[in-house]
């Protein structure tokens, strides 16, 4: 030491600058876009001697880390480390409150509110830039980023301006108090609802469902009268989003392999609960057979809304991937909702026509045939048209797709074989991925997917946003509500056994059958789409009898009881028996063969589910103990600082 300070002052006599002393033994790792520098959410740094996985959360370790420190690095900390000379000696008060900061801050990172913001952070793969004071203002990290921030206000603005250019045009039903400026409102109050729903890990659509309820009973919507052509013509379009995404989504490849199992496990689960349904509501609920058998092809559909999510955080976990298992389940909800809108369009037409009895009697013919021509013509037309090297292949094929699905929606109706149309969106989805996939396109990152992705973030706050809004419960019935709930629950419970039952040779064993089986119980999106069209088919014929509108009001009374019902529920069932049913394998982020992208890649999910026994690094779990001792050893330093 005496020797050390001799250099130490020949030195500076000599003019030289003074040797810098540093207590971090680490490198320093360059990040960029990070909202804090001092927080990393996926890695932490490693030294050179530590054994432990590169997994987990970041913590800071102590600078007393098994005892190996160094006084020279100790002493060095007693001055501010200014170029420019010594500086005022650290006071014993100031050394505690540092100590008692980075205590405080060791518990926040270990807090719910701390892991609740960090839910909402975004690390970014760019440089970010604040301004000046940002932080002081907008402290992390309770406050969003800068970056964040003007995003949505960015988003405002646009919106805004869009509003007071709708207002200029149109006049006063966008103006505060019209229905179409109620409707905006909506939407924005039903994306921020399904937000909040998300943070529990439950599916966005029930939180849009409930705004849309709140709205609808407390008197801030009314979407009634001649705006009804409005919301309908919405749903409609709604209704192509769904059925292009469920054709996209549906691997050929595993489709030729396992076509068997797929058609098998799609088809008989979902014709036992459409019969199950159509029973129970003519016997139950008094319905004609035909409008029983309109309301069992509603709610036999399965939405992947719901099962999507859910099955993302199991495979990012690595459970049931070795099997492919998310693939099955993915391939039988598309045929499930194509067979269900099939089936719908095909009754909805011979009930309400009013053509002869020749073509009511061919409609079921036509409709299939006429369907599945017309997505194979179009999306073999997809394959040639653009051009594959094409630099605007990609919104070219999207805009390709769309407007032919709205062609099949749309022209259907026209003709009065409303059953072809969403038959033709599916298999020209369906038709179109395969030549895609043929000319070198992935499945699982499919940027026409990734634009019907962002297609149905615009509509699906729309979707249930006007689908809760059209419940009114001081009209609800108590008798048809518990009938309906009964009915609901049993059938789905029947389900589940049947699909258990005949899921035989398809290389599963019965904890597997049992987490597939479940996984099928969940109703959204063709329920939304679907359940108010009958009423509004009713409403627009003017020889209507008030027992038609009575039917079609309980037909969508059961199809929204059925989302309020399965959508929550067949959510935390599927996250909470995937874990215990379904067989770990080494974890693995990149995409799997035949898997979809995620829905809304940029957040990030936040689990039902105990981790803490899945969780192999164990150094990064905080607790009490490590927090204390880090804490008395931080003190310890301090002492030995100021004595020396």
């Amino acid at each position: 030491m005496p020797s050390e300070e001799g250099n130490a002052s020949s030195q500076s006599s000599s003019g030289d600058t003074k040797r810098k002393v540093s207590i971090i033994t680490e490198p320093v790792v360059e990040r960029l876009g990070n909202d804090n520098l001092g927080f990393e959410q996926n890695k932490r740094k490693i030294s050179q001697q530590s054994h432990h996985s590169e997994e987990g959360p970041a913590r800071r370790k102590s600078n007393m880390h098994n005892n190996n420190f160094d006084t020279s690095s100790i002493h060095s900390d007693r001055y501010n480390g200014e170029a420019g000379g010594r500086a005022k000696k650290q006071s014993f008060s100031e050394a505690l409150e540092k100590i008692e900061r980075d205590y405080d801050n060791s518990r926040l990172e270990q807090s719910w509110i701390y892991s609740l913001c960090m839910r909402c952070r975004v690390e970014y793969t760019t440089p970010s830039w604040e301004p000046p004071g940002w932080q002081k203002v907008c402290p992390y990290p309770l406050c969003p980023s800068y970056r964040q921030f003007a995003r949505i206000l960015s988003i405002v603005l646009i919106g805004v301006l869009l509003w007071v250019t709708a207002y200029v045009i149109i006049g006063d039903t966008a103006a505060p108090g019209g229905q179409l400026f109620q409707l905006v409102v909506l939407t924005v109050a039903a994306n921020f609802g399904g937000f909040l729903i998300s943070l529990t890990t439950l599916p966005r659509l029930i939180g849009m469902l409930m705004v849309g309820i709140l709205f609808q009973n407390v008197g801030w919507v009314n979407l009634d009268g001649e705006f009804q052509i409005v919301t309908a013509e919405l749903r409609k379009l709604a209704l192509v989003i769904i059925l292009v995404r469920a054709g996209l989504e549906m691997d050929p490849t595993a489709f030729k392999k396992i076509y068997k199992t797929i058609l098998k496990l799609g088809l008989i689960p979902w014709f036992v609960e459409c019969t199950l349904i159509a029973v129970c509501a003519r016997f139950f609920l008094e319905l004609p057979w035909m409008w029983s058998i309109l309301l069992g092809s509603i709610v036999g559909a399965v939405s992947p809304a719901v099962v999507v999510p859910c099955l993302f955080r199991l495979r990012t976990k690595g459970y049931g991937v070795v099997k492919g298992i998310p693939t099955l389940i993915i391939a039988v909800a598309g045929i499930d909702d194509a067979v269900s809108v099939a089936g719908f369009g095909i009754i909805s037409s011979i009930m309400f026509s009013t053509q002869s009895l020749g073509l009511q009697i061919a409609q079921a013919p036509v409709c299939i045939i006429g369907g599945l021509g017309f997505g194979v013509v179009w999306g073999f037309l997809c394959k040639y048209v653009p051009e594959p090297g094409d630099a605007y292949v990609v919104p070219i094929r999207t805009l390709m797709l769309f407007g032919g699905g709205l062609l099949a929606v749309f022209g259907s109706e026209k003709i009065h074989f409303e059953g072809a149309g969403p038959l033709g969106v599916v298999f020209a989805a369906f038709t179109a991925s395969y030549f895609w996939c043929g000319q070198g396109w992935e499945l699982e990152d499919n940027p026409v997917s990734t634009a019907f992705e962002i297609f149905w973030m615009i509509f699906e706050p729309i979707l249930f946003g006007i689908t809760g809004a059209s419940i009114k419960i001081a009209e609800l019935d108590p008798h048809i509500v518990s009938i309906g709930v009964g009915s609901i629950y049993v059938v789905a419970i029947i389900r589940i056994l049947t699909t258990v039952a005949i899921a035989f040779g398809d290389k599963l064993n019965v904890k597997e059958k049992i987490f597939v089986a479940i996984s099928w119980m969940s109703k959204a999106t063709v329920q939304a789409a679907l359940g108010p069209v009958a009423l509004k088919t009713v409403m627009s014929n003017e020889n209507r009898t008030e027992e038609e509108v009575h039917y079609a009001e309980m037909v969508k009374m059961v199809c929204i009881l059925s989302i309020i019902l399965t959508a929550p529920l067949g959510a935390i069932l599927i996250s909470v028996t995937g874990t215990k049913l379904l067989k770990k394998t080494k974890q693995q982020l990149e995409p799997m063969d035949g898997w979809r992208r995620s829905h809304r890649p940029s957040l990030h999910d936040i689990s039902i589910i105990d981790e803490e026994e899945e969780r192999e690094d164990i150094e990064g779990i905080a607790d009490e103990d490590t927090a204390a001792n880090t804490l008395s050893n931080a003190q310890t330093a301090a002492a030995f600082t100021i004595t020396k």
